[in-house]
């Protein structure tokens, strides 16, 4: 199957790079386009037998499952400029929360979908998400899946969840990384060790902890009882995160919703001309 990459960004790089090296497609069934040139062609300098197109219309008209990896308010104008080529035996596959398959639909005479990436999936892990179209039948469907199961684990989500979903998905490993550094710095600041030492240790900790979720030993709330000896130490780093914490991850929420709204306002408009 021929596929096409509009977009070489972050996510649309991660895409091209976890299908090769999880052995999902070949590098030469790959057809890929960027704005600034340069990003696509460092990917052709990796992969030398990728193909890299002039445009979006070449990529189109040469492969067969295209996924769009632009920003949300650029998606619109991109399908309205090159629409008659986006024929029936194609299907479309944008990687954007605001814009739904159902808008997709409206605006496209081929198979679509949406499928939410993680940067975990570049170390073939952790979840993608996937929305279809009624236009998508079950072969787009198996074929969707199947790509992505290569490089994680593929969960299929109602638009009413789009947000939360991605924010726990693809934004957890950022606001985890955040909150990892400030703890490193927070260790660094009032202590003896040393940035890179409790940097290393922190990374082992987490890798650590991942495989015990991911090996079932224990969820989250019996793995705090575990560590947490009633009247020990971790005690009372747990309590002093009681307190700080307050509703921090209640009010991160708002904010992304909030932000959602608002790219949605701006979509709905393209889409409603």
């Amino acid at each position: 199957m021929k596929v096409g990459i509009i977009g070489t960004g972050n996510m649309g790089s991660i895409l091209v790079e976890s299908f090769i090296d999880g052995k999902a497609i070949s590098p030469s069934n790959f057809y890929i386009t960027n704005r600034t040139r340069s990003k696509a062609e460092a990917l052709n300098d990796k992969y030398p037998t990728i193909h890299v197109c002039e445009n979006p219309a070449d990529v189109i008209k040469h492969a067969e499952l295209i996924f769009i990896c632009v920003k949300p308010h650029d998606i619109y104008p991109l399908i309205k400029q090159n629409q008659p080529l986006f024929t029936a035996n194609k299907c479309v596959v944008s990687i954007t929360s605001p814009i739904s398959v159902e808008q997709l639909d409206s605006v496209l005479d081929t198979a679509c979908a949406r499928a939410i990436p993680s940067i975990t999936n570049r170390a073939l892990s952790g979840v993608s998400l996937l929305t279809y179209s009624e236009k998508c039948d079950d072969l787009w469907k198996r074929n969707i899946q199947e790509l992505f199961s290569f490089i994680s684990t593929p969960i299929e989500i109602d638009q009413k969840i789009t947000r939360v979903s991605s924010d726990i998905v693809s934004c957890g490993p950022a606001f985890f990384s955040y909150i990892s550094q400030r703890f490193i710095d927070g260790a660094v600041a009032k202590t003896d060790i040393d940035q890179s030492t409790a940097t290393i240790l922190t990374g082992e900790m987490l890798v650590g902890l991942g495989e015990l979720l991911k090996k079932g030993y224990y969820s989250l709330p019996t793995l705090q009882e575990k560590v947490c000896v009633k009247g020990g130490i971790t005690g009372e780093g747990i309590k002093v995160l009681e307190t700080e914490l307050g509703d921090v991850f209640e009010k991160l929420f708002e904010a992304t919703h909030e932000k959602f709204k608002e790219d949605l306002e701006i979509v709905n408009k393209q889409f409603t001309k």
